[in-house]
């Protein structure tokens, strides 16, 4: 069994301010996508004016927060916020969804695409491989947090988390997400951005590979206590992620019968 590193989840506190690792870590991903992302826009000779490209970010940081905070709302604890609402806003307190922030990215990316006149998937290839950079350091910051910890495990690498009352060894889900969702993701599509031209592959390759790790994790990932498992051996977690399989393998198929000439 290995030793939890009790890394304190707070950097600085002042009062009621406080920075935390977890939020630190967000605003690093986010400064990182808006200095690469550019440069792969460049890469693919994407010409997108400088107040466009930073308005499509803060759009697509708007869908990551409201998203994130929607899904965790309504597919993970709907009964809690409908009997109490005003928990809606107290985002502080925690619950957020990965499948929630994914919707929202998607659906501010197809607005502002449609606003300015971009063609959708073109935009959106150069940013997949980057959001595995923020996801990487939010499992991370998870990790940090002693949150979201696995099933209990008598594997040597097993961890007691702080938070665990039954404080039993688990597996460090974090670690693994951080690993297949952060670090494999972005090698795998960053080399197919990099190989192949037809908009759009690169884009649902990284919704249907996230869907597939997502999937293997929540094996080993502890259910939510509210919800358990709600299809057979089958999470929330790994339904959503059904679903962006199911969507991906679609929207790959449908990309490949058009032909080159009518993608604009």
């Amino acid at each position: 069994m290995l030793k939890f590193p009790e890394i304190n989840p707070t950097i600085v506190k002042l009062g009621m301010f406080e920075i935390r690792w977890y939020g630190l870590f967000y605003i690093i991903g986010f400064l990182i996508a808006y200095i690469f992302v550019k440069r792969s826009y460049a890469q693919k000779n994407i010409i997108i004016k400088k107040e466009n490209y930073e308005t499509l970010l803060f759009n697509l940081m708007l869908g990551v927060i409201i998203g994130a905070r929607l899904g965790y709302i309504v597919f993970y604890n709907l009964s809690f916020y409908l009997k109490h609402p005003l928990h809606i806003l107290a985002v502080w307190q925690g619950g957020m969804s990965f499948h929630g922030g994914a919707i929202g990215v998607i659906i501010f990316g197809f607005l502002f695409c449609k606003k300015y006149k971009y063609n959708f998937y073109k935009l959106a290839d150069p940013v997949a491989p980057f959001v595995s950079v923020a996801l990487f350091l939010g499992r991370i910051g998870n990790f940090i947090n002693g949150e979201l910890w696995g099933r209990p495990t008598d594997l040597p690498w097993g961890m007691v988390f702080p938070s665990d009352a039954l404080q039993l060894p688990r597996h460090p889900s974090q670690l693994y997400e951080a690993f297949l969702e952060g670090i494999l993701l972005f090698f795998i599509t960053y080399i197919m951005f990099r190989k192949i031209k037809k908009p759009g592959i690169v884009f649902w390759s990284w919704i249907g590979l996230y869907g597939l790790f997502r999937t293997l994790v929540e094996f080993v990932r502890q259910p939510d206590v509210q919800l358990g498992h709600l299809i057979g051996f089958m999470t929330m977690g790994q339904i959503l992620s059904f679903i962006m399989i199911i969507s991906s393998l679609i929207g790959i198929f449908l990309i490949l019968r058009v032909k080159k000439d009518e993608i604009t």
